[in-house]
Protein backbone atom coordinates (compact mmCIF):
# COMPACT_ATOMS: atom_id res chain seq x y z
CA UNK A 1 0.00 0.00 0.00
CA UNK A 2 1.24 3.53 -0.80
CA UNK A 3 2.49 5.86 1.96
CA UNK A 4 0.00 8.78 2.31
CA UNK A 5 1.38 12.07 3.01
CA UNK A 6 -0.31 14.57 5.10
CA UNK A 7 1.25 18.69 5.07
CA UNK A 8 1.60 20.56 7.80
CA UNK A 9 2.19 24.14 7.30
CA UNK A 10 1.87 27.15 9.79
CA UNK A 11 5.88 27.43 9.65
CA UNK A 12 8.73 28.84 7.57
CA UNK A 13 9.16 25.23 6.99
CA UNK A 14 6.20 23.17 6.34
CA UNK A 15 6.75 19.52 6.45
CA UNK A 16 4.63 16.30 5.86
CA UNK A 17 3.55 13.43 7.94
CA UNK A 18 4.39 9.86 5.92
CA UNK A 19 1.83 7.23 7.09
CA UNK A 20 2.08 3.94 5.43
CA UNK A 21 3.30 0.07 6.39
CA UNK A 22 6.67 -0.24 5.60
CA UNK A 23 7.79 3.23 4.98
CA UNK A 24 11.27 3.36 6.48
CA UNK A 25 13.43 3.96 3.14
CA UNK A 26 11.16 7.30 3.41
CA UNK A 27 13.56 8.20 6.39
CA UNK A 28 16.85 9.50 4.88
CA UNK A 29 14.79 11.89 2.19
CA UNK A 30 13.25 13.36 5.45
CA UNK A 31 16.31 13.52 7.32
CA UNK A 32 18.11 15.58 4.26
CA UNK A 33 21.16 15.77 2.25
CA UNK A 34 22.77 18.40 4.60
CA UNK A 35 23.14 16.44 8.05
CA UNK A 36 26.67 14.59 8.23
CA UNK A 37 26.00 13.38 12.14
CA UNK A 38 22.31 11.74 13.27
CA UNK A 39 21.37 11.22 16.78
CA UNK A 40 18.63 8.61 17.30
CA UNK A 41 17.02 8.57 20.87
CA UNK A 42 15.00 5.64 21.33
CA UNK A 43 13.91 4.45 24.84
CA UNK A 44 16.46 1.52 25.92
CA UNK A 45 13.63 -1.32 25.48
CA UNK A 46 13.28 -0.59 21.67
CA UNK A 47 16.33 -1.31 20.20
CA UNK A 48 15.40 -4.26 18.03
CA UNK A 49 12.87 -1.36 16.49
CA UNK A 50 15.54 1.52 16.75
CA UNK A 51 18.34 -0.96 14.55
CA UNK A 52 17.00 -0.68 11.04
CA UNK A 53 16.25 3.24 11.57
CA UNK A 54 19.83 3.36 12.04
CA UNK A 55 20.58 1.05 9.26
CA UNK A 56 18.72 2.85 6.60
CA UNK A 57 19.86 6.39 7.86
CA UNK A 58 23.79 4.57 7.72
CA UNK A 59 23.18 2.97 4.37
CA UNK A 60 22.40 6.63 3.57
CA UNK A 61 25.75 7.74 4.45
CA UNK A 62 25.12 9.05 7.68
CA UNK A 63 27.22 8.70 10.64
CA UNK A 64 24.76 7.47 13.22
CA UNK A 65 24.91 7.77 16.94
CA UNK A 66 22.20 6.08 18.61
CA UNK A 67 21.18 7.34 22.28
CA UNK A 68 18.79 5.10 24.37
CA UNK A 69 17.21 6.99 27.13
CA UNK A 70 14.54 5.49 29.97
CA UNK A 71 11.08 4.07 28.66
CA UNK A 72 8.26 6.31 29.09
CA UNK A 73 7.52 9.74 31.09
CA UNK A 74 11.03 8.43 32.91
CA UNK A 75 12.88 9.90 30.09
CA UNK A 76 11.25 13.37 30.50
CA UNK A 77 13.42 14.56 32.98
CA UNK A 78 16.32 17.85 33.43
CA UNK A 79 18.85 15.18 34.01
CA UNK A 80 18.41 13.44 30.70
CA UNK A 81 17.83 15.96 28.54
CA UNK A 82 21.31 17.29 30.01
CA UNK A 83 22.81 14.13 29.29
CA UNK A 84 21.52 13.94 25.63
CA UNK A 85 23.17 17.25 25.49
CA UNK A 86 26.43 16.30 26.80
CA UNK A 87 26.46 13.12 24.17
CA UNK A 88 25.60 15.27 21.50
CA UNK A 89 28.50 18.05 22.26
CA UNK A 90 31.33 15.18 22.92
CA UNK A 91 29.86 13.62 19.46
CA UNK A 92 30.70 17.12 17.82
CA UNK A 93 27.09 18.14 16.45
CA UNK A 94 27.00 21.11 14.55
CA UNK A 95 23.59 23.09 13.62
CA UNK A 96 23.53 20.95 10.03
CA UNK A 97 23.27 17.82 12.01
CA UNK A 98 19.91 16.13 13.15
CA UNK A 99 18.31 14.43 16.02
CA UNK A 100 15.40 11.89 15.37
CA UNK A 101 13.27 10.62 17.69
CA UNK A 102 11.53 7.08 17.78
CA UNK A 103 9.48 5.47 20.12
CA UNK A 104 6.64 6.74 21.96
CA UNK A 105 5.27 10.45 22.53
CA UNK A 106 7.81 10.76 25.82
CA UNK A 107 10.64 9.73 23.84
CA UNK A 108 9.24 12.04 20.86
CA UNK A 109 8.80 15.01 23.21
CA UNK A 110 12.22 14.42 24.46
CA UNK A 111 13.96 14.80 21.24
CA UNK A 112 11.82 17.37 20.11
CA UNK A 113 12.76 19.36 23.22
CA UNK A 114 16.78 18.26 22.68
CA UNK A 115 16.65 19.30 19.32
CA UNK A 116 15.04 22.69 19.94
CA UNK A 117 17.54 23.94 22.85
CA UNK A 118 21.01 22.65 21.25
CA UNK A 119 22.48 25.35 19.57
CA UNK A 120 19.43 26.90 19.68
CA UNK A 121 17.50 24.71 17.41
CA UNK A 122 18.10 21.86 15.13
CA UNK A 123 16.72 19.39 12.65
CA UNK A 124 14.18 17.09 14.07
CA UNK A 125 12.79 14.11 12.38
CA UNK A 126 10.35 12.39 14.51
CA UNK A 127 9.38 8.43 13.85
CA UNK A 128 6.81 7.30 16.62
CA UNK A 129 5.80 3.72 17.09
CA UNK A 130 3.26 3.62 19.05
CA UNK A 131 -0.49 5.15 18.02
CA UNK A 132 -0.17 8.04 20.83
CA UNK A 133 2.67 9.07 19.16
CA UNK A 134 1.37 8.83 15.42
CA UNK A 135 -1.63 11.02 15.68
CA UNK A 136 -1.10 13.13 18.80
CA UNK A 137 2.53 13.47 19.95
CA UNK A 138 5.11 13.72 16.87
CA UNK A 139 2.80 16.28 15.19
CA UNK A 140 2.19 20.04 15.14
CA UNK A 141 5.61 21.15 17.18
CA UNK A 142 4.90 21.16 20.93
CA UNK A 143 7.98 19.44 22.45
CA UNK A 144 9.04 19.31 26.48
CA UNK A 145 9.98 17.84 29.93
CA UNK A 146 8.29 17.07 32.68
CA UNK A 147 9.35 18.61 36.57
CA UNK A 148 7.69 18.04 39.76
CA UNK A 149 5.17 20.28 39.58
CA UNK A 150 3.78 19.07 36.59
CA UNK A 151 3.79 17.49 32.93
CA UNK A 152 5.07 19.18 30.07
CA UNK A 153 6.03 22.64 31.89
CA UNK A 154 9.33 23.26 30.34
CA UNK A 155 9.30 23.18 26.40
CA UNK A 156 9.26 24.68 23.26
CA UNK A 157 7.29 25.20 19.96
CA UNK A 158 9.86 23.37 17.66
CA UNK A 159 8.27 21.48 14.47
CA UNK A 160 10.22 18.88 13.31
CA UNK A 161 11.18 18.60 9.18
CA UNK A 162 9.08 15.43 8.93
CA UNK A 163 7.22 12.43 11.02
CA UNK A 164 7.35 9.03 9.68
CA UNK A 165 4.27 6.72 10.88
CA UNK A 166 5.36 3.27 10.13
CA UNK A 167 1.75 1.20 11.10
CA UNK A 168 3.89 -1.90 10.76
CA UNK A 169 5.04 -1.25 14.21
CA UNK A 170 1.61 -1.28 16.01
CA UNK A 171 0.77 -4.93 16.16
CA UNK A 172 3.56 -5.21 18.53
CA UNK A 173 1.99 -2.43 21.03
CA UNK A 174 0.43 -4.09 23.87
CA UNK A 175 -3.33 -4.32 23.34
CA UNK A 176 -3.84 -1.28 26.39
CA UNK A 177 -0.98 0.73 24.79
CA UNK A 178 -2.36 0.57 21.91
CA UNK A 179 -6.25 1.70 23.43
CA UNK A 180 -4.65 4.08 24.74
CA UNK A 181 -3.62 5.78 21.74
CA UNK A 182 -7.52 5.18 20.44
CA UNK A 183 -8.58 8.19 22.87
CA UNK A 184 -6.72 10.59 21.01
CA UNK A 185 -8.52 9.04 17.76
CA UNK A 186 -12.03 9.24 19.45
CA UNK A 187 -11.18 13.33 20.67
CA UNK A 188 -10.52 13.89 17.29
CA UNK A 189 -13.79 12.56 16.53
CA UNK A 190 -15.14 14.87 19.15
CA UNK A 191 -14.18 18.35 18.19
CA UNK A 192 -14.01 17.71 14.51
CA UNK A 193 -14.53 14.81 12.37
CA UNK A 194 -17.46 13.10 13.56
CA UNK A 195 -16.76 10.73 10.55
CA UNK A 196 -14.51 9.17 12.83
CA UNK A 197 -16.91 8.23 15.42
CA UNK A 198 -19.12 6.56 12.96
CA UNK A 199 -16.27 4.59 12.18
CA UNK A 200 -15.56 3.62 15.71
CA UNK A 201 -18.90 3.01 16.46
CA UNK A 202 -20.02 0.97 13.54
CA UNK A 203 -17.18 -1.69 14.56
CA UNK A 204 -15.87 -1.28 18.01
CA UNK A 205 -14.11 -4.23 18.51
CA UNK A 206 -12.03 -3.77 15.17
CA UNK A 207 -11.33 -0.43 16.21
CA UNK A 208 -9.46 -1.54 19.54
CA UNK A 209 -7.19 -3.58 17.12
CA UNK A 210 -4.15 -2.52 14.78
CA UNK A 211 -5.58 -5.17 12.44
CA UNK A 212 -8.82 -3.49 12.28
CA UNK A 213 -10.25 -2.81 9.01
CA UNK A 214 -10.36 1.05 10.05
CA UNK A 215 -7.49 1.48 11.49
CA UNK A 216 -5.65 3.28 8.24
CA UNK A 217 -8.52 5.55 7.54
CA UNK A 218 -8.50 6.54 11.32
CA UNK A 219 -5.36 6.87 11.95
CA UNK A 220 -4.79 9.38 8.96
CA UNK A 221 -8.24 11.14 10.05
CA UNK A 222 -7.01 11.98 13.25
CA UNK A 223 -3.54 13.11 12.01
CA UNK A 224 -5.27 14.89 9.68
CA UNK A 225 -7.28 17.00 12.34
CA UNK A 226 -3.98 18.23 13.86
CA UNK A 227 -2.28 19.00 11.12
CA UNK A 228 -5.26 21.21 10.28
CA UNK A 229 -5.68 22.90 13.74
CA UNK A 230 -1.72 23.25 14.30
CA UNK A 231 -1.57 25.00 10.82
CA UNK A 232 -3.07 27.89 11.01
CA UNK A 233 -2.17 28.12 15.07
CA UNK A 234 1.33 27.00 16.15
CA UNK A 235 2.08 28.31 19.71
CA UNK A 236 -1.39 27.96 20.75
CA UNK A 237 -2.34 31.19 20.37
CA UNK A 238 -6.45 30.66 19.60
CA UNK A 239 -7.67 27.07 17.55
CA UNK A 240 -5.16 25.35 18.61
CA UNK A 241 -6.39 25.15 22.53
CA UNK A 242 -9.49 22.71 21.45
CA UNK A 243 -6.71 20.02 21.53
CA UNK A 244 -6.99 19.87 25.14
CA UNK A 245 -9.89 18.76 25.21
CA UNK A 246 -10.14 16.33 28.17
CA UNK A 247 -6.40 17.35 28.61
CA UNK A 248 -7.43 19.51 31.94
CA UNK A 249 -8.39 16.86 33.86
CA UNK A 250 -6.69 13.91 32.64
CA UNK A 251 -2.86 15.81 33.00
CA UNK A 252 -4.19 16.25 36.81
CA UNK A 253 -4.75 12.36 36.63
CA UNK A 254 -1.60 11.58 35.16
CA UNK A 255 0.10 13.18 37.96
CA UNK A 256 -1.85 11.82 40.52
CA UNK A 257 -0.79 8.62 39.90
CA UNK A 258 3.11 9.66 38.98
CA UNK A 259 2.52 8.88 35.42
CA UNK A 260 2.34 5.81 35.46
CA UNK A 261 -1.52 5.93 34.20
CA UNK A 262 -1.65 5.86 30.53
CA UNK A 263 -2.32 9.19 29.09
CA UNK A 264 -5.07 8.31 26.72
CA UNK A 265 -6.79 6.54 29.84
CA UNK A 266 -6.35 9.95 31.38
CA UNK A 267 -7.94 11.88 28.40
CA UNK A 268 -11.02 9.32 27.99
CA UNK A 269 -11.98 10.55 31.42
CA UNK A 270 -11.04 13.97 31.17
CA UNK A 271 -13.34 14.06 28.24
CA UNK A 272 -16.59 12.17 29.72
CA UNK A 273 -15.82 15.20 32.99
CA UNK A 274 -15.78 17.77 30.09
CA UNK A 275 -18.82 16.48 28.58
CA UNK A 276 -20.67 16.45 31.87
CA UNK A 277 -19.27 20.04 32.73
CA UNK A 278 -20.66 21.34 29.33
CA UNK A 279 -24.28 19.33 29.93
CA UNK A 280 -24.26 21.08 32.95
CA UNK A 281 -23.24 24.39 31.16
CA UNK A 282 -26.61 23.92 29.12
CA UNK A 283 -24.42 23.27 26.14
CA UNK A 284 -25.05 19.64 25.50
CA UNK A 285 -27.67 17.10 25.75
CA UNK A 286 -27.63 13.75 27.86
CA UNK A 287 -27.26 12.13 24.32
CA UNK A 288 -23.91 13.29 23.48
CA UNK A 289 -23.14 13.05 26.86
CA UNK A 290 -23.86 9.01 26.90
CA UNK A 291 -22.15 8.95 23.65
CA UNK A 292 -18.69 10.23 25.02
CA UNK A 293 -19.27 7.18 27.72
CA UNK A 294 -20.45 4.65 25.08
CA UNK A 295 -17.99 5.19 22.40
CA UNK A 296 -14.76 5.24 25.03
CA UNK A 297 -16.15 2.08 26.79
CA UNK A 298 -16.82 0.36 23.44
CA UNK A 299 -12.90 -0.14 22.62
CA UNK A 300 -11.99 -0.37 26.64
CA UNK A 301 -10.95 3.47 27.98
CA UNK A 302 -12.18 4.30 31.46
CA UNK A 303 -15.10 6.77 31.74
CA UNK A 304 -14.96 7.55 35.42
CA UNK A 305 -12.13 8.02 38.37
CA UNK A 306 -12.41 7.79 42.01
CA UNK A 307 -14.25 10.22 44.22
CA UNK A 308 -11.88 10.88 47.10
CA UNK A 309 -9.33 12.59 44.86
CA UNK A 310 -11.15 15.58 43.60
CA UNK A 311 -9.74 17.75 45.87
CA UNK A 312 -6.06 17.46 44.83
CA UNK A 313 -7.48 16.77 41.28
CA UNK A 314 -8.65 20.31 41.42
CA UNK A 315 -5.87 21.97 43.05
CA UNK A 316 -3.47 20.43 40.55
CA UNK A 317 -5.50 21.63 37.55
CA UNK A 318 -4.99 24.96 38.76
CA UNK A 319 -1.35 24.88 38.14
CA UNK A 320 -1.67 23.20 34.61
CA UNK A 321 0.01 24.89 31.46
CA UNK A 322 -3.86 25.58 30.63
CA UNK A 323 -4.84 27.96 33.48
CA UNK A 324 -4.52 31.28 33.07
CA UNK A 325 -3.34 33.21 36.06
CA UNK A 326 -5.89 31.88 38.84
CA UNK A 327 -8.58 30.95 35.89
CA UNK A 328 -9.01 27.31 35.12
CA UNK A 329 -10.34 26.81 31.54
CA UNK A 330 -12.14 24.16 29.62
CA UNK A 331 -12.67 22.71 25.90
CA UNK A 332 -16.03 22.23 25.69
CA UNK A 333 -18.67 20.87 23.40
CA UNK A 334 -21.38 23.51 21.76
CA UNK A 335 -22.32 19.92 20.32
CA UNK A 336 -20.32 17.24 18.37
CA UNK A 337 -17.45 18.97 15.91
CA UNK A 338 -18.66 22.02 17.74
CA UNK A 339 -15.55 23.13 20.65
CA UNK A 340 -15.05 25.93 22.00
CA UNK A 341 -13.65 27.07 25.88
CA UNK A 342 -15.48 27.10 28.67
CA UNK A 343 -13.44 29.76 31.12
CA UNK A 344 -13.47 30.03 35.02
CA UNK A 345 -16.21 27.83 35.83
CA UNK A 346 -17.84 28.34 39.40
CA UNK A 347 -16.39 25.55 41.89
CA UNK A 348 -20.16 23.98 42.33
CA UNK A 349 -20.09 22.90 38.68
CA UNK A 350 -16.96 21.33 39.05
CA UNK A 351 -17.54 19.88 41.85
CA UNK A 352 -20.89 18.33 40.54
CA UNK A 353 -19.61 17.70 37.31
CA UNK A 354 -16.99 15.50 39.27
CA UNK A 355 -20.00 14.34 41.27
CA UNK A 356 -21.23 12.51 37.53
CA UNK A 357 -18.16 11.40 36.93
CA UNK A 358 -17.16 9.50 40.00
CA UNK A 359 -20.74 8.13 40.51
Amino acid sequence: MTATRIGVGGTSAPYDVVVGSGVLGELPALVGDRAARVAVIHPETLGEVARPVCAALEAAGRTVHPMPVPDGEAAKTVAVAADLWARLGRAGFTRSDVVVGVGGGATTDLAGFVAASWLRGVRAVLVPTTLLGMVDAAVGGKTGINTDEGKNLVGAFHPPAGVLCDMATLPTLPAADYIGGLAEIIKAGFIADPVILDLVEADPEGAARPEGRHTRELVERAIAVKAEVVSGDLRESGRREILNYGHTLGHAIERAENYTFRHGYAVAIGMVFAAELAGLDGRIDDAVIARHRTVLASVGLPTGYAGEAWERLRDTMRVDKKARGATLRFVVLDGIGEPTILSGPADDLLDAAYRRLSA
